[in-house]
C-alpha cells in the first residue's frame, strides 16, 4: 500500500502541484513571519547589548520619588548631583564614572521640517573630550551652547557635515548651534529612524532643566571587578533610599525581554494571517483530495476487492498527503526565508530601519514549518479518505455512490443552520458587552458563523446561482452550460467558492471598519472643534506657557486657550483638572451640552457626562478640590457636556488652576484666526513660533489625518497580507476547474463533436469559473458588512460620533476584483478543455 500511494503521487504530480502551492504559500507565510520577527528582535537584543558595552552598574533616582507622569508627588524627588557622580566614581571597583543627561531634541532638515520621528527625536550630553559611548567619525567634541555633535544617520538623512548650521529645539526657542562633530551609534531609537544631538555636559544640564544634575551616571568596573561587586559597592557609598543601581546585564536582559514583548504583538498580528492563508488552503487540499479519491474510486475499489482494508485504504490517501505535505513544507521554509528578508527590507520604504544583522532562521523555525505543511494537509486529506474507504467495492465499482444521501444534505443543512444561528446570536451578544470583555466573544461568533457559512454553502449556491440564469442567457448554450456545471457538484462548487469568501469577509470587514472610523474621527474634529488650529509638541510632550502667550500676541489671533493639566483630590480619588481661557473656550469649541450651560471662570467648572454620571454630578453640584500643592476650593458645576477622545474632563479657568501647579505645561494650545484656516494664517503662526521643528501646528483635517493614519497604515497592511489568501483562493478555483474539466473529458468531447467550438467551450469554462467565484465573493461581502457593523456597534460605545458608512465604491471593486480573479483561473482549465481530442475524450471511461 505504502508503494502504491507513492506511485499515485508521482502518477497525479500535475494535479497535485496546486495543492502543493496551496500549502506552500501558507506554509511560507508563518516561516516567513517567525524569521523577520526572530531576526528583528535579535537584531535590537544585540544591538541593546553593545550600547551597555560602556556601563557596568546604572545609578538612578529611586523610583518611588521619581515624580512619574500622572501620579502625585509628596515633594520634589531626589537627584544625582555632582557629589554623587564624585563618590560614584571614587567607590572600590570603579575605574570612571559617566554623568548622563537626555531629554528631547527637535532637529529641523535644510527644509525647515522635523528628521526623524517626534517620538524618537533625542538629546543628550558628551562626556568630556572623549566619550567612548559615542566614536567619532568626524571633527571634535562639542564646547558651548554654539556647537553640537549629531548621529551619522541623522546627518545622512539631512546633508549635514561638520561645520554646517543646525536649527534645532529642545522645548523651547530654536537655536542654531554650529554640527562640531558626527558620531555613530547602536542607539536603537536612532536605528528606527529618529534623531540624537549631543551637547556639552554644561549645556544639556541647562537645556534640559538639570543645572547641576544628571538623569543617569554610569559606572565603568575596573579590571577584575564584577558588575555584581561593583554594585555592591556603589549600594554602600551612596545614600540610601534616595538612588537606585542596576547592573548592565539586568538592563540588557529587561531591555531585550521589551523588545521580545514589543514584537510578540506584531508576530501574532501576522500568525492570524498566516493562520487565515492556511485556513483558505485547507478547503483547496480537501476539496482536491475528494476530488482526487472520487476520480480514483474504482480504483480503491479495486484494492478492497483484492484484499485491502479500510484503514489501509485511508492510510493511502494519507501518505499520500504526507508526501505533499512535506515537499509543501520544505519548499514553504524555503520561500519564508526570502520572505523574512523581504519584510525586513519593506521597513525602509515606509522609512523605518533597523539595525544591522543576519536572518535568523531558528531550529523551531524548521520545525514549525515542516510540522504545518506535514499536518495541515494530513488533516486537509484524512476525511476524504475515511469517506473513500466506507464505500462498499461493488457500489463503488457500478458508481451508485456518487450521488449524496438525502440524509446526509439534511444532517449537513441542519449543522450549518445550527452553527450559522450559533455565531450570529455570540455575535449579537458581544455587541452589547464592554469593550475589552467582547473580543473573545466576538471572535468566538465569527469563527462559528464562518464555519456555518461554508457548511450551508452547497444549500446557498443553487438559489444564488440561479440568479445568474438571466444573465448568462446572454452567452448562449455556452452561458446554460456553465450554469448548469456550476450547480451539478455542489458541494464542489462550495468548497472552492468559500476560500475566496473567507479571504473577502475579511478584507470587506476591515474596510467598513476603517471608512466607518475615519468618518467618526473627520466629525469628531469637526464637531468637537471651532479652533482653526491646535500647536502641540511634535512628541507630544507638554509644551512650555510662553507659547500660549506668544501665539495671543500674533496678528490675526481672535481667541485663543491653553490646555493645562493638573492633578487634584476629589471625593478621595485622583482626578485630573483641564485649565482653559474662561473667556474664550466657548468660541474655541462646541461641545454639545447636556445640563446646564458651557459657563467657565471663577469658580464655575464644566464635567463631561460620563465623570458626571460616576460622581452623580449635575448642574448646580458643589464639589471640593484640593491642587496639588495641598490648597483646597470648591467649585460649583455649571454644565455637563459630551466628551470625547479629544476633550474630555473637568474644565475650569486656567487663572484659577495655575497658581496651584508646580510647573504649569500645556498639552496644546487651540487658536481661532480672523480668516479662518488658510495657507497664509498658518505660516503665520508657524513664524511666530520661530519656525521650530519641534511644534507642530495642524488644522483639523490635520488632527483627523493623524490619528487615521494609524488605521489606514493597519488597513494596508491588512490588505497585502490578505492578497495571501486570495492567491490561495485562485490556486484553489484553478484546482478545480483543472480537475472538473478531466472529469468531464467525455462530456467535453461530445459537446465539440455535436458543434460546440473551441471558443464557445472555453466561454464555458470561464463562465463557470466567474459564477463561482462570484457567488464566493457575495457571501464574502454579505460576511464582512455583517462583522464590520458589529466591530462599528463596540466601537461606537467608546465613540459617539461612530456610525457606519458603508464604502459602495470599495464594496463594487472587492466584487469586481472576485470577478476578475475567476476569469484569471479559468485560462488555463478553459485553455486546456478546448484543446480536448474529441475522439479520444468520447473514449475515456
Amino acid at each position: 500500500m505504502f508503494r502504491t500511494a507513492l506511485r499515485n503521487v508521482l502518477a497525479h504530480k500535475a494535479r497535485l502541484l496546486m495543492t502543493v502551492l496551496a500549502v506552500m504559500l501558507g506554509v511560507a507565510f508563518v516561516s516567513g513571519t517567525l524569521v523577520f520577527t526572530n531576526t528583528i528582535s535579535e537584531a535590537y537584543q544585540k544591538s541593546s547589548a553593545k550600547g551597555f558595552g560602556q556601563v557596568d552598574v546604572a545609578v538612578r533616582p529611586q523610583s518611588g520619588h521619581s515624580g512619574h507622569p500622572g501620579r502625585e508627588r509628596s515633594g520634589p524627588g531626589p537627584e544625582l548631583t555632582q557629589a554623587m557622580l564624585d563618590k560614584a566614581a571614587k567607590a572600590p571597583g570603579a575605574a570612571s564614572a559617566t554623568g548622563v543627561v537626555s531629554g528631547f531634541t527637535a532637529v529641523a532638515g535644510k527644509d525647515g521640517k522635523l528628521l526623524g520621528s517626534g517620538w524618537q527625536s533625542a538629546g543628550g550630553n558628551y562626556w568630556g573630550a572623549k566619550d567612548a559611548r559615542y566614536p567619532l567619525t568626524g571633527g571634535h567634541a562639542p564646547h558651548g551652547p554654539g556647537e553640537v555633535l549629531i548621529d551619522s544617520k541623522t546627518a545622512e538623512r539631512g546633508g549635514f557635515h561638520v561645520g554646517d548650521t543646525l536649527r534645532l529645539s529642545v522645548n523651547g526657542p530654536v537655536l542654531t548651534p554650529r554640527v562640531s562633530g558626527i558620531f555613530t551609534t547602536d542607539d536603537g531609537n536612532v536605528a528606527a529612524g529618529g534623531s540624537l544631538a549631543l551637547f556639552d555636559t554644561p549645556t544639556a544640564q541647562s537645556l534640559f532643566g538639570k543645572k547641576g544634575t544628571f538623569d543617569e551616571i554610569d559606572v565603568k568596573a575596573a579590571p577584575g571587578t564584577g558588575q555584581s561587586a561593583l554594585k555592591a559597592a556603589l549600594d554602600k557609598a551612596l545614600p540610601a533610599g534616595q538612588v537606585e543601581t542596576t547592573t548592565a546585564r539586568k538592563l540588557a536582559d529587561d531591555q531585550a525581554k521589551d523588545i521580545a514583548e514589543g514584537m510578540s504583538g506584531l508576530k501574532q498580528v501576522l500568525l492570524v494571517f498566516a493562520g487565515i492563508a492556511l485556513f483558505v488552503g485547507t478547503f483547496i487540499i480537501a476539496n482536491t483530495f475528494t476530488m482526487l479519491v472520487a476520480q480514483r474510486t474504482k480504483e480503491l475499489a479495486l484494492l478492497r476487492a483484492v484484499g485491502a482494508s479500510r484503514r489501509q485504504v485511508t492510510r493511502s490517501v494519507l501518505i499520500e498527503a504526507f508526501v505533499v505535505g512535506a515537499v509543501a513544507g520544505v519548499t514553504g521554509l524555503a520561500a519564508g526565508v526570502g520572505i523574512g528578508a523581504g519584510l525586513r527590507s519593506l521597513l525602509g520604504s515606509f522609512g523605518a530601519s533597523v539595525p544591522d544583522g543576519p536572518l535568523v532562521v531558528t531550529p523551531g523555525t524548521a520545525a514549525a514549518a515542516l510540522a504545518v505543511g506535514v499536518v495541515i494537509t494530513v488533516l486537509a486529506a484524512w476525511l476524504p479518505g475515511r469517506r473513500a474507504a466506507k464505500i462498499p467495492p461493488v457500489a463503488a465499482m457500478s458508481s451508485v455512490h456518487a450521488a449524496a444521501t438525502t440524509k446526509s444534505l439534511v444532517l449537513r443543512n441542519t449543522l450549518g443552520a445550527l452553527f450559522s444561528a450559533a455565531g450570529v446570536a455570540v455575535v449579537l451578544a458581544a455587541t452589547t458587552m464592554s469593550t475589552d470583555s467582547a473580543q473573545a466573544p466576538m471572535g468566538l461568533g465569527a469563527v462559528l458563523l464562518i464555519i456555518g457559512v461554508f457548511i450551508l454553502t452547497p444549500l446557498l449556491s443553487r438559489p444564488l446561482i440561479a440568479a445568474s440564469a438571466p444573465v448568462l442567457r446572454v452567452f448562449g448554450v455556452s452561458g446554460r452550460l456553465a450554469r448548469q456545471n456550476s450547480v451539478r457538484n455542489p458541494r464542489r462548487t462550495a468548497a472552492t467558492a468559500s476560500a475566496l469568501m473567507i479571504g473577502l469577509t475579511l478584507i470587506t470587514g476591515m474596510t467598513v471598519m476603517a471608512g466607518s472610523l475615519q468618518t467618526a474621527i473627520d466629525k469628531m474634529a469637526s464637531s468637537a472643534l471651532r479652533a482653526d488650529y491646535v500647536v502641540t509638541m511634535a512628541n507630544r510632550t507638554p509644551l512650555s506657557p510662553e507659547v500660549a502667550k506668544k501665539i495671543a500676541a500674533t496678528e490675526g489671533v481672535t481667541a485663543s486657550s491653553p490646555l493645562r493639566n493638573g492633578a487634584s483630590r476629589i471625593d478621595g480619588g485622583t482626578e485630573y483638572l483641564t485649565g482653559v481661557d474662561g473667556a474664550h473656550i466657548g468660541e474655541l469649541t462646541d461641545l454639545k451640552v447636556t445640563d446646564g450651560s458651557f459657563a467657565v471662570g471663577g469658580d464655575r467648572i464644566v464635567v463631561d457626562k460620563d465623570r458626571a454620571e460616576r460622581h452623580h454630578w449635575k448642574a448646580g453640584s458643589v464639589l471640593t478640590a484640593r491642587f496639588e500643592d495641598g490648597a483646597s476650593r470648591r467649585l460649583t458645576v455649571a454644565g455637563v457636556y459630551d466628551g470625547n477622545q479629544m476633550i474630555n474632563g473637568i474644565i475650569l479657568d486656567e487663572k484659577v488652576l495655575t497658581p496651584h501647579l508646580r510647573g504649569p505645561a500645556d498639552m496644546q494650545v487651540m487658536v481661532k484666526m480672523s480668516g479662518g484656516a488658510s495657507g497664509a494664517a498658518k505660516d503665520r503662526l508657524i513664524k511666530a513660533l520661530g519656525s521650530n521643528p519641534a511644534m507642530e501646528v495642524q488644522d483639523k483635517q490635520d488632527i483627523s489625518n493623524g490619528i487615521a493614519q494609524v488605521f489606514t497604515l493597519i488597513l494596508n497592511m491588512v490588505y497585502g497580507l490578505l492578497g495571501m489568501a486570495v492567491i490561495v483562493s485562485v490556486l484553489g478555483v484553478i484546482n478545480t476547474l483543472a480537475m472538473s474539466v478531466f472529469e468531464r473529458s467525455q462530456e467535453i468531447g461530445m459537446l465539440r463533436a455535436i458543434g460546440l467550438d473551441r471558443r464557445a467551450v472555453k466561454r464555458m469554462v470561464r463562465l463557470e469559473s466567474l459564477v463561482i467565484s462570484l457567488f464566493g465573493g457575495v457571501l464574502g461581502i454579505g460576511l464582512g458588512v455583517f462583522f464590520g457593523w458589529a466591530a462599528g456597534e463596540l466601537l461606537g460605545t467608546k465613540m459617539p460620533t461612530y456610525e457606519l458608512v458603508l464604502p459602495w465604491g470599495r464594496i463594487a471593486l472587492f466584487l469586481a476584483l472576485a470577478g476578475v480573479v475567476g476569469i484569471l483561473a479559468a485560462l488555463w482549465p478553459a485553455r486546456r478543455a478546448s484543446r480536448l481530442n474529441m475522439l479520444a475524450s468520447i473514449k475515456a471511461e
